[in-house]
Formats: structure tokens, C-alpha cells, sequence
């Protein structure tokens, strides 16, 4: 089949978007390529129908976990055979899956940096039959990117186990250094760039300044027919705004990851079926969401970079028809973001310390940890050594552009389960515990595969087919795991730790003044240039954000505020 009858067969779509189909043509050629598309521009797309029109497995690297799933899922509903690892498995579980992936026929299997450089992910990739390496969020290989992650400097030696093997690097926004540096960080055999303008002709930018910032987006929003997001950058924030705009008459709602995750996905579904016209929402909000009929983006507080602004903003107007990118701020939120760049660089012991706290807590020896993931209570953590909350996660982060940690802050969104005994033991068991029967028969009623691998499910759902209340079913489903029937793992709402090496003793934990400068420098620049696009009164909009992205031939967008200004003028 060619690419257009596998994007017919598999996505239902008679025609590709603009660049999609010269990617996939390129890829299938068996060349490297770097995929330029903006949020929106459908990236997924450019590597998963190749990998359908070659024999073998796609491998997907991903740092977002639950971006990864929603994929997975997604294929899965289309009929096509895909399993993401992730820290919620165990070494049995991760073992078995791996071997699937050799012997089944898994046509996508999506991995973390961290997983893809383990010694059993190599091993096992090695005897794969790997038709193409997609790299997403490629931009975490830069140090000059916003997103830093060291094990994507690694990913390159993957490339020695299947040398013929094409890269596909992905991302929505890079810089023309970040742009160079990936293709050179990931080995490409031969430099090549498909990259789509930045430029959005629907959508509009507009920077507000008001001191009464909750009545000016009341304001706004009354204005604009449509849903829409306000990203905020607290929780405590959404959930404060979402609140004042009820009483303004206006249907909101708040997401955070700090939500169980039947309520986020509750909320979220919401917002998509429009029964709640605005989510109010801190960045864990928009992965994985291609909601086309959002009218209006609005922030409540400056971003850390132009990358992640510029990112958000594009969840409006995925239709093509007009929408809205709105900043509303007051002076404060520039000094705020200024202090918090600050807070962002603890000083060198203040990260040695927040190391040193991280490994008494999770009670781990020196020497061990490597390639293990632990849930971390952040505040607990800080409570117990006396130390700062918010240094010791920004520590955390430092430490994970060191490539000592990966730190992953959305929660996981959804239980899993998995049936680790046989049939006949499982069913003689049910047979001969009465009792417990509701809850057998509601997991086994509402999910396939539990004896084949970990499956997503929501203790809500059993409840209601048990009649159960859900504390009950989250104790049943326990008492199981204990009696090793099954492998449970219950939502988090706690950020992860990876160890990507073994725990170093304090005088082996060295932070080079090199590094400690440039990251400090690199953070700087992206947030000044954050402040000046907000400050601005030179220049339009759009095109401060298109010369941001290597873009220099750019013209006036004709719709921002400033070039909306412009034309009032005599």
C-alpha cells in the first residue's frame, strides 16, 4: 500500500497535510529527517504511517509518559498493535513485553530516553526487526533547547545496533541552533529539514495590561463566542480563577496534575463536549488534546520561555477559522517571573544538600538505584531535612539536566492492572471466594487483555459494575496483589524520580562551574526574551515570535495589538 491508503485504511483521512507526505515518502527512502511542525501540525502522523508501510517495529522516544499512552491508545483503537514501557511495570512485566516485541508482531513500541539506554532495552532492540527510530520532543537533545534532557545525547548509539535504520527527529519549536545541534547530536547521515512556518494567518496575539486581570479576561471571554484555555502557572491559581469567572456568570472549570485522575479526565471531557466553555489550567493541560474549535488562549501568568507560550497558544484555532491568543498581565508578573528565574538557580550546596536528602529518603544505598523510579513527596521531602519545597524541586531539575535523575511531574492519570496468575487458578479462585465475585466480574466485564499485559483501568468504572463504593475496590484490588494474583498500580498524584545512574556518595557529587554558568545563562536568555516579547511596543506580535524562530524574512501579521494600533494611527 502507498501512504495515501494506509492513511485512508488506518485514519480515515483522504489527503495529508501540507509536509506530511513528502516526510513519510523521505522516511520510507530510508534517509534522516528533522520534522519542523508547530503544535497542531501532526507530527504522529509522520512517523506512524511509515512504520505501517514497512515490515518491522517503529521505535517511538518520548519523555512524555502521558503523551506516550494517550498514543498508544490511540493506535490500539485503530487495530494497530502498540505497548508503551514505562516505570508503572515491573522487571517481569517490562521482560515479557520486550520479548513481544521480538516475537509478536508489536508495530510500535514507545520507551523514554531513560528506558531506551537500560542494558535490557539495548539487548532486546538488538534482536528487533526495527523498521525506523522516531524522536519526539527532539528539542530535549539541545543544551540550548528549553527542555534539556541528557540521555537524549545518547540516543545516537542506538543507531549502532540497526545502522540502515532512519531517524525521524519531531518537535513543535526550535531555535536554528537547537535545530542544527539535533541533527548533529542524533548522527544524521545526511542533514535534511522539512519545517512548516510558524506563522498562524487565524490566529491573533494581544498582550493586556490590567491590574484587575480576572474582570479584563471575564471581559474578553464574553466577547468571544467558543471554548477556550487560561493557563495559569499555579494550582491553587486555576482553581481561584475557575471560581471568580462562576461568579461572573461564566461556565469554568480547573485542571491541575494534582487531581485524582477520573476527575481530570472527567473535566477534561467536559471542556471537549463544550459543557464547560473555559478549563482554567496550569501546563499539564493540552498534551495529547486536538480540540479544533478552541477560540481563545489566555494567560494569567508569563511562561518561562517563548518555546512553551508559543506552544500553548496553538491550541487555538486548530480549525483554521479565527482565534485568540491573549496574555493578561499586570507589571507584577514580570518581576514575578524574574524572582522566579532566580529561585530556579539554588545555589551549588543547596543542590548537594537536596541530592544527598533525595537518597536518605527513599533509604537508598550508595551505589544503587540505577534505571529505578520512585514516587516523591517533594514537601514531605523538604518537611523532614529542613529544607526549602521550592529549592529542593528546582534542585531536582538541575540534577535531571546533569543526567543524574529524569523528573517526571505529571502524574500518572490511570491505574493498572494485571492478571499475573493463569486461567484456571483465576477462575477457580472467583468460583471459591463469593465474596470478592462483584469486583472479579466487574474488572473482568470492563477490560480485555488483563492476562496479557498491564491495562489502564479506572477503580470508578468497577465500582459502579460491582456496587460497589471505590475505597472497597481499591482494598480488594490490593488484597489481590497480595496473594499475587494480579500486579496493581494505583494513580498517583506524585511526581516521579528516575535514578539514571547509581547514587553517588557526596564526595563523588561534583557540579562543574561550566555547567552551573550555562544553564544559568541559557535560562536567563529564554526568560528575557519572554519579558520582551511581553514588554514590547516596537513590534508585531507574530513576527517578534517568527525572528525568535530563525524566521527573519517575516512580515506584520496585521491583527496583533500592536499592528492593530498601528492602523488607527494617522
Amino acid at each position: 500500500m502507498n501512504a495515501t491508503d494506509v492513511l485512508k485504511q488506518y485514519w480515515g483521512f483522504d489527503a495529508f497535510r501540507p509536509l506530511q507526505e513528502d516526510i513519510v515518502n523521505y522516511v520510507v527512502s530510508g534517509k534522516d529527517a528533522l520534522a519542523l511542525l508547530p503544535t497542531g501540525g501532526g507530527k504522529s502522523i509522520c512517523f506512524q504511517v511509515p512504520a505501517m508501510m514497512m515490515d518491522g517495529i517503529c521505535i517511538v522516544v518520548s519523555p512524555l509518559i502521558a503523551l506516550m499512552k494517550d498514543q498508544v491508545d490511540n493506535l490500539k483503537k485503530r487495530g494497530i498493535a502498540a505497548m508503551c514501557i514505562t516505570s508503572d511495570y515491573g522487571h517481569r512485566e517490562i521482560d515479557n513485553m520486550f520479548d513481544r516485541c521480538i516475537y509478536d508482531k508489536i508495530k510500535f513500541l514507545y520507551l523514554s530516553p531513560e528506558r531506551l539506554l537500560t542494558d535490557m532495552a539495548k539487548m532486546r532492540i538488538a534482536k528487533m526487526k526495527v523498521n525506523l527510530i522516531a524522536v519526539d520532543e527532539a528539542h530535549c537533545i539541545s543544551e540550548w533547547g528549553y527542555d534539556f534532557r541528557p540521555p537524549y545525547l545518547q540516543i545516537a548509539e542506538i543507531r549502532a545496533l540497526h545502522p540502515k535504520v532512519p531517524i525521524l527527529a519531531l518537535t513543535a519549536s526550535a531555535t536554528p541552533t537547537v535545530v542544527n545541534d539535533i541533527q548533529e547530536k542524533l548522527a544524521f547521515k545526511k542533514k535534511k529539514v522539512f519545517a512548516k512556518s510558524f506563522k498562524r494567518d487565524n490566529l491573533a496575539y494581544f498582550v493586556v495590561w490590567d491590574e484587575n486581570k480576572i474582570q479584563k479576561a471575564a471581559q474578553i471571554i464574553q466577547k468571544r463566542n467558543g471554548s477556550g484555555i487560561i493557563y495559569m502557572r499555579s494550582r491553587k491559581g486555576t482553581e481561584r480563577i475557575a471560581r471568580e469567572l462562576n461568579k461572573l456568570g461564566i461556565s469554568a472549570d480547573y485542571y491541575h496534575a494534582g487531581l485524582e485522575s477520573e476527575i481530570r479526565s472527567e473535566k477534561q471531557n467536559q471542556w471537549i463536549n463544550n459543557r464547560s466553555q473555559v478549563i482554567v489550567a496550569t501546563n499539564a493541560f493540552g498534551m495529547g488534546i486536538d480540540k479544533p474549535d478552541v477560540r481563545f488562549v489566555i494567560h494569567m501568568d508569563l511562561p518561562d520561555t517563548l518555546e512553551n507560550y508559543y506552544q500553548e497558544c496553538g491550541r487555538g484555532g486548530r480549525d483554521g477559522n479565527k482565534a485568540f491568543a491573549v496574555s493578561v498581565l499586570a507589571k507584577k508578573d514580570v518581576e514575578r517571573l524574574r524572582s522566579k528565574l532566580i529561585d530556579a538557580f539554588p545555589e551549588k550546596v543547596e543542590i548537594k544538600q537536596a541530592y544527598a536528602a533525595l537518597g536518605s529518603y527513599l533509604q537508598l544505598a550508595v551505589g544503587s538505584g540505577k534505571d529505578e523510579t520512585y514516587d516523591i513527596n517533594i514537601e514531605l521531602l523538604a518537611e523532614r531535612f529542613n529544607l526549602n519545597a521550592r529549592k529542593v524541586f528546582q534542585s531536582l531539575k538541575f540534577l535531571e539536566k546533569e543526567g543524574l535523575i529524569a523528573v517526571n511531574e505529571i502524574a500518572d492519570r490511570f491505574s493498572t492492572v494485571k492478571i499475573v496468575c493463569d486461567h484456571q487458578v483465576f477462575y477457580n479462585y472467583q468460583i471459591n471466594n463469593p465474596k470478592l465475585d462483584p469486583l472479579l466480574n466487574g474488572l473482568m466485564r470492563s477490560y480485555g487483555r488483563l492476562f496479557e499485559e498491564q491495562v489502564a483501568i479506572s477503580e470508578w468504572t468497577i465500582a459502579k459494575r460491582a456496587r460497589w463504593p471505590k475505597d472497597k475496590v481499591v482494598k480488594g484490588l490490593q488484597y489481590l496483589q497480595k496473594l499475587e494474583m494480579i500486579e496493581y498500580k494505583e494513580a498517583s498524584a506524585l511526581p516521579k524520580v528516575t535514578f539514571t545512574l547509581e547514587r553517588l556518595d557526596q564526595k563523588n557529587f561534583r557540579i562543574s562551574d561550566e555547567h552551573y554558568a550555562l544553564r544559568k545563562q541559557i535560562i536567563t536568555e529564554k526568560v528575557e526574551a519572554m519579558i520582551h516579547y511581553a514588554e514590547s511596543t516596537e513590534k508585531c506580535r507574530s513576527r517578534m515570535i517568527l525572528e525568535y524562530f530563525g524566521e527573519t524574512d517575516a512580515q506584520n501579521c496585521g491583527m496583533c495589538d500592536w499592528c492593530m494600533k498601528k492602523k488607527k494611527e494617522p
